[in-house]
């Protein structure tokens, strides 16, 4: 301890560097040699790495931010968005077509019906493609301009949508045992109406050639028809319409309407040449019973591309926002 005290200098003068001689030690650079190439370290004591780019430093932990830009992973969820919308657009312009073809197949827009065209059901297959349309055309608008409020509505749509879907198929799986019963008691009115309601006609005419079906449960189902009752006085009693014949073209060209004339009358032998027996109830089981596999398959494809649609627009949305925060925190 004397030998300290003897040479006046403090004994932890060894660990500093001394302010007099950092010009000529080669480990410590000089003053500015960060800005000419050197090495991005200040004088002692400071270890952090100084960024040094022509702007404010950036070295401060808790003001650093990362430089902004959009990454691989942005374009991928955009891709996705967008090809997700334009699935779902084609899907709505087959509605909106479906529609369309109803109602100028019914010949809707003729000066005679014009005035009936608001309660015509196919109006709803037209404002269902019109409205899918439209929906997507806002995904797609909305994630193109990164639009917050147009992804929201989107998002908020697909998620009523897919819950709209979920209920209708618990509904359908708990009813599965009464569904044949509403089938058989709407297909009988239906036929009831036949001749009253042309929209009611016109579906009945398309389950029947589709199916190649006649009535409900077989062809003397008709006979709830006031027109088609073997009791009616008109030349249709105890006949079925023309969409239940085998051969409904005569000579392969011109339509026949008095072909089903007199078939109730028939016995099963012989009314086998002239109109199709089996009843549409059947011809509708026999077609889901076939096309069971595809249906679910379909189902589930629709289901799982509006939950990853769903998915990637709330992740477009997170980086948006997030891009939008750190823009206006950028220094000016």
């Amino acid at each position: 301890m004397s030998g300290f005290r003897a040479s006046g200098r403090p004994f932890w003068s060894w660990s500093r560097g001394d302010a007099t001689q950092t010009e000529s030690r080669p480990l410590i650079p000089k003053e500015g040699q960060a800005a000419v190439g050197g090495p991005l370290y200040g004088p002692v004591g400071d270890p952090e790495p100084r960024y040094d780019d022509g702007e404010e430093s950036q070295s401060d932990p808790e003001t650093f931010t990362p430089r902004s830009g959009h990454s691989s992973g942005d374009h991928c969820l955009k891709l996705l968005v967008l090809s997700s919308n334009l699935l779902f657009s084609v899907l709505g312009m087959v509605v909106l077509c479906l529609g369309l073809w109803g109602l100028i197949t019914k010949e809707s827009f003729a000066q005679e019906r014009i005035g009936g065209i608001g309660t015509d059901p196919m109006l709803v297959f037209v404002a269902l493609g019109t409205l899918l349309s439209a929906l997507c055309l806002s995904g797609c608008v909305g994630a193109l301009r990164e639009n917050g409020c147009l992804l929201r509505c989107f998002a908020a749509a697909v998620l009523a949508l897919i819950a709209a879907q979920v209920l209708a198929a618990i509904a359908a799986f708990s009813l599965q045992g009464a569904a044949e019963g509403y089938l058989r008691s709407g297909l009988l009115v239906a036929m009831a109406r036949y001749q009253d309601d042309l929209d009611l006609r016109f579906i009945v005419d398309e389950i029947q050639t589709g199916l190649e079906c006649c009535g409900a449960d077989d062809y003397r189902d008709w006979e709830v028809n006031i027109y088609y009752n073997c009791s009616a006085p008109g030349v249709l009693a105890c006949g079925v319409p023309a969409t239940c014949c085998v051969a409904p073209l005569e000579n392969g060209t011109v339509w026949n309407s008095q072909c089903g004339v007199g078939a109730q009358a028939l016995d099963v032998f012989s009314a086998q040449s002239a109109v199709f027996l089996g009843g549409c109830l059947g011809g509708v089981a026999r077609w889901v019973e076939r096309h069971s596999a595809a249906i679910g398959a379909a189902g589930i494809v629709v289901l799982g591309v509006q939950i990853l649609t769903l998915s990637a627009t709330a992740r477009l949305l997170d980086t948006i926002q997030w891009h939008k925060a750190y823009s206006r925190g950028l220094p000016r």
